[in-house]
């Protein structure tokens, strides 16, 4: 990951792909797949917020990982607010 060089976006953050491929979409894609596969003929419920909240968690830990514990700097590498960033830290007891 690298900072982009560009005065509009100061401070911006964008992913270097490896391939032509979105990983992380198609590892989505997989899921989903499989899930409707396994439903074995149960109706589905709430599948917008299962997979936001399968996401979003390891999307929160990996990069304050990354950031080396920095918030702020997690913030900036995800593109939300820092206080955004706090509530989904309690939300998902990460602290």
């Amino acid at each position: 990951m690298g900072r982009v060089n560009n005065n509009s976006n100061k401070g911006a953050f964008r992913m270097k792909p490896k391939n032509d491929h979105n990983d992380i979409s198609a590892c989505i894609t997989g899921a989903l797949q499989s899930y409707f596969r396994d439903l074995d003929g149960e109706q589905p419920s709430a599948i917008y917020d299962m997979v936001i909240k399968s996401v979003e968690r390891p999307m929160i830990e990996v990069t304050l990982q990354q950031a080396g514990g920095n918030q702020t700097l997690a913030a900036e590498m995800l593109g939300i607010n820092r206080n955004t960033l706090r509530k989904k830290i309690t939300e998902y007891r990460l602290l």
